[in-house]
This record gives C-alpha cells, sequence and structure tokens, in this order.
C-alpha cells in the first residue's frame, strides 16, 4: 500500500520536496517568532513588575503603620484580567490585597462551599501565591489563567519589615503569540499553496528535457536509431546529458553502420569462393565422363578458394578478438635488432627492392607478435601496390615520447579521398585487383585495431618516392 502512494514521477518528487522544505523553513520561522514573542514579552512584564514592586515597597519603608499604608495602597489598584495582583505579608501574620479571593484571605465575596472540588483547586493555587519565594513565580490559577509573580521584602533599618508580591495576568502574552500562530497558519497555508503550484512549474520544466531523452531513448530501443535530442532551447548540465545522449547516439548509428556493412562485406567476401566451389562442382558434375586431370583441376581450384575462405575467416576472428580489447603480451625489447630482424624476414617475401631506413636506438614496450603483424601487413600492402624491383623501405624513429613507424613505395600511391578510408575492413582502392592478389581486405583494418590497441595511431600519407607512406607510432613507456 505504501508502494502506492509513494510518487513515482520526477515532477511529482520535485514538487513534494519543494513543499516539505517550504513547510520546513515556515515552522522553523514560527517556532522562532512564537518563542521570540513569548520571551520579549513575559521580560518587558518582568521589568514593568520589578518597577511596581519598588513603587509598591517605598510607602511601607517610610511609615509605622504598615496596615494602614497597605491598604490605602492597594484600594486604588483593583485587580482585573489586565492590571496587577498586589499584596503585602505583614510580620504579624496579616495580608492585605486588592483580590481577596485569589489569595484565599478573609473578605472574599461569595466563597465555593466547602469541601467542593472547585474550592479545594482554589485554596490549593492560593496557598502557591501566599507562599510563593522571593523572585519570579508562575502560578497557574482557575478564574484568571496563568499569573507572573514577582515577590520582594521591605526592609527597614535592616530589618524585613513586610513581603510585597506583584503580580499580572499573562493572557495578552498568550494572545499575542495565539495571533502570531494564527497569522502563521495562514499566511503558510497561502505559501504552501503557492509553493506546489510554482515547484509544479519547476519540475515540469526541469523534467521536460528529461521527458524528451526518455521518449528519444524508447524510439531508440524500437529501433529508430536515427532519432536526436533538439538541444536549442537547453543550457546548462541539461544541455551538457542532452549533448552527450546524442553524441552517444551518433557513436551506436555509426557502429551499426559498420556493422551492418561488416556483415554484408563479410557475407560477400564468403559468397565468392563458395560460389566459385559450386560452379566447379556444378561443372565436374555434368560433365559425362570426368578425366583425372578434371579432378586435379577442380581440387586445385576448390584448395585455393578453402584457403583463401580459411584466410578470411582467420584474420575475422582476430580483427574481432583485438577490437574486443584482449590484453597484449606486452613486454620491453630493444628496437634496432628486432626491426632488423623483421626488415631480414621482409626482404626475402618477394621480389622488390627492400631498404631499411633510419632505426632508433631506444627500448619499446609492446607485444613483438602483433606489431610485427603490423609491420607485415603494412609491407604486404607496398608490395602488392609495386611491381617486380619496385622499392618498398622500413624505418622507425623516435619523436619526442612516440616511436614513429613508416612504410613508404613508389608504386602508384593512394588518393587523397581515399586516405581515410583505406583501413576500413574489406576496403581496395584498386578494385580492378583479382583478390588473388588483394587478399582479404582486412589487413589494413587489423593493422590499426592492433596499432590503436597499444594506444597509437595509424594514418596514410604520400611518400616523397611518389608512391604511399603508411605510418603510425606507438608511446614510449615512462
Amino acid at each position: 500500500m505504501i508502494e502506492r502512494l509513494r510518487p513515482r514521477g520526477l515532477r511529482a518528487r520535485l514538487t513534494i520536496w519543494i513543499a516539505a522544505i517550504l513547510v520546513l523553513a515556515v515552522g522553523a520561522s514560527f517556532v522562532a517568532i512564537y518563542n521570540g514573542t513569548g520571551q520579549r514579552l513575559r521580560a518587558q512584564l518582568d521589568r514593568e513588575l520589578r518597577t511596581q514592586a519598588g513603587a509598591f515597597a517605598v510607602p511601607l519603608t517610610q511609615s509605622d503603620e504598615l496596615e494602614d499604608v497597605t491598604r490605602r495602597y492597594v484600594t486604588h489598584q483593583p485587580f482585573k484580567a489586565t492590571s496587577q495582583l498586589l499584596f503585602a505579608k505583614l510580620p504579624n501574620g496579616t495580608i492585605v490585597t486588592n483580590e481577596p479571593e485569589l489569595l484565599g484571605v478573609a473578605g472574599a465575596a461569595d466563597p465555593e462551599p466547602e469541601g467542593s472540588a472547585t474550592q479545594r483547586i482554589e485554596d490549593r493555587q492560593a496557598r502557591k501565591l501566599r507562599g510563593a519565594g522571593d523572585g519570579y513565580t508562575t502560578v497557574s490559577t482557575p478564574d484568571v489563567g496563568d499569573i507572573r509573580l514577582y515577590v520582594r521584602p521591605v526592609v527597614r533599618d535592616g530589618q524585613r519589615v513586610a513581603t510585597i508580591g506583584v503580580g499580572e495576568s499573562l493572557e495578552p502574552v498568550e494572545k499575542a503569540q495565539h495571533g502570531v500562530a494564527k497569522t502563521f497558519l495562514l499566511a503558510g497555508m497561502f505559501a504552501l499553496a503557492a509553493a506546489v503550484l510554482a515547484g509544479f512549474a519547476v519540475a515540469s520544466r526541469v523534467s521536460r528535457p528529461l521527458r524528451r531523452m526518455a521518449a528519444t531513448a524508447a524510439a531508440v530501443g524500437g529501433g529508430s536509431i536515427s532519432e536526436r535530442i533538439d538541444v536549442d532551447d537547453l543550457d546548462g548540465e541539461i544541455r551538457v546529458l542532452a549533448d552527450s545522449f546524442n553524441h552517444m547516439l551518433d557513436r551506436l548509428d555509426d557502429a551499426f553502420a559498420r556493422q551492418r556493412a561488416f556483415v554484408s562485406d563479410a557475407s560477400h567476401e564468403l559468397r565468392t569462393p563458395l560460389t566459385i566451389v559450386r560452379g566447379q562442382f556444378e561443372v565436374l558434375a555434368r560433365q559425362p565422363e570426368v578425366s583425372t586431370e578434371d579432378v586435379r583441376r577442380v581440387n586445385r581450384l576448390v584448395s585455393t578458394e578453402i584457403e583463401r575462405m580459411e584466410g578470411l575467416v582467420d584474420d575475422l576472428l582476430l580483427l574481432a578478438k583485438t577490437e574486443e580489447g584482449r590484453p597484449l603480451q606486452r613486454r620491453d625489447l630493444e628496437l634496432q635488432p628486432y626491426v632488423g630482424e623483421l626488415f631480414d624476414g621482409l626482404s626475402l617475401s618477394a621480389d622488390r627492392d627492400f631498404e631499411l631506413g633510419p632505426v632508433s636506438d631506444v627500448t619499446v614496450n609492446v607485444d613483438p607478435n602483433r606489431l610485427s603483424q603490423v609491420i607485415h601487413n603494412l609491407a604486404q600492402n607496398a608490395v602488392a601496390h609495386t611491381s617486380r624491383g619496385g622499392l618498398v623501405r622500413l624505418s622507425a624513429q623516435r619523436g619526442g615520447r612516440k616511436v614513429l613507424f613508416a612504410v613508404e613505395d613508389d608504386g602508384p600511391g593512394i588518393p587523397p579521398g581515399e586516405r581515410d578510408r583505406v583501413f576500413d575492413r574489406f576496403h581496395r582502392t584498386d578494385y580492378s585487383r583479382a583478390r588473388s592478389d588483394g587478399g582479404s581486405g582486412l589487413g589494413l583494418a587489423i593493422a590499426r585495431a592492433i596499432v590503436e590497441a597499444h594506444g597509437g595511431r595509424i594514418r596514410a600519407r604520400e611518400s616523397a618516392e611518389g608512391g604511399a607512406r603508411l605510418e603510425f607510432d606507438i608511446p614510449l613507456s615512462d
């Protein structure tokens, strides 16, 4: 049941929080003003009582006829709810007061029947008033309510000749406090209503872009990856969030597009050798008499295409593992002997004029097997785009906190518009070349994935020899 009543929407929760904060603020202000008003009025009342007691004591210190003087003074001070109670206790036990009923002394009008509940209460309160000690006391009475009482001795010639008391009802203080409470109640109700309306408006404004994001996310979840959030009317943190959301959708859209292109290209690349294999078998099956030479010819073609498919599948698996972030087997190695061994192997791989350029004497922290695969793939690309005797140059030079590797050739080069795409999967700059010469189209994509896994970047430029220059950098370890 509690879960059902709990607000779930952002607008409702923000509105409730704003209203709750306002209630707490108004409540704290009410307590402070209510108590402060009572304390200030009581302090003022205490000062007045002390002043009145001083005035009451003056005639008693100047006459020996204490009872007569006291009666004449209090006669002119009749007690009302808004006036003061006066009494004096004389040495002979006599109590003179302007309100004998409150103090339960002789002369009270219309006393309650002896032994009644009301009379017992009045007697108890009268004893409290008569027995109040020196200083300030608050006494509750059934008829007048709370009375603030100040008692002090009257001293003459160093002796206590009487005890006087001055009291006043606290009703004005209570009325003032009740007025404050009533005012705060009315103002608080209006303020709470205004806070709820304003809070709902603010919450609606704050949550509007979030609702738009939720709607966009729902549309994306439904398959519409092209949806975006309009950020023209947004600002502050909400705009930063919306921009980040749109950027995430752009990356997702790009990733899905690459995935679709990858699946399409992979399907096409695998379909071609399968078509060749099937066609050879169909040709062989239609022949009425199959010779040994025909079988051998078909076997050679089928074996070639199967090897091509195996190589393509292996490259696809390697590319997937690399892009998944599989950990590299890094270790420190000396660059000069490492590149020298690689160059010796490359120089025997094709009938080209291989040249070893400058190699810096530094130590790099890399996965040697993966790095050699990058250099082999770049060299194979250079061999594929040069003719017999063409130049293929390898270099590795330090620049700042990086080592720049480069493979150059003197072939036809890469058109400027193709240089950013040559590292895409299955991309070929020369579609006229046969697949038997062009490879799987994954070599440069694998090279890019391995370089980026090392924290570097790979790019295509124009070589000083007129051909292509494929270069990549590897950061040096600290």
